[in-house]
């Protein structure tokens, strides 16, 4: 994955066009956290770039996809964005969670940090993985 005008490859803008493929597909391999946002929206300026930090400093643990409601009235409507930013989590191609309005970057850490599986849950994904072809190990 390159480098997108965020300076990351990790996030990306995304438009009414491109959120299927870009969102709704990459979120059946990977955690996918939309930012809805507007330049015009002064809470947005502060939780976006909050959210880019943590993208950058997650290394490939999710994506984060930046939809400007301006330009992606559809997906506000489709979404129901009421007040932005709004900020949604992906997983399997369905929103799984959210929040609305701009927290301070300990309640977003708090917040991604829901979305991901744990360190017991991934054993345990591994171990039910092994069960039919290696039960001993599993």
């Amino acid at each position: 994955m390159a480098a997108t005008e965020h300076g990351s490859q990790w996030v990306i803008d995304v438009s009414d066009d491109t959120f299927e493929k870009e969102v709704l597909e990459r979120s059946q391999t990977m955690p996918v956290i939309v930012d809805f946002w507007a330049e015009w929206c002064g809470p947005c300026r502060i939780l976006g770039p909050t959210l880019e930090k943590l993208a950058e400093e997650g290394g490939g643990k999710f994506l984060l996809a930046k939809v400007d409601t301006d330009k992606a009235p559809d997906l506000s409507q489709a979404f129901a964005i009421r007040s932005i930013p709004s900020v949604m989590a992906f997983k399997n191609g369905q929103p799984v969670d959210g929040f609305t309005g701009a927290l301070p970057e300990e309640g977003v850490r708090a917040f991604l940090e829901k979305q991901f599986p744990s360190e017991t849950d991934e054993i345990v994904e591994r171990a039910d993985a092994l069960v039919g072809t290696e039960p001993d190990q599993a």
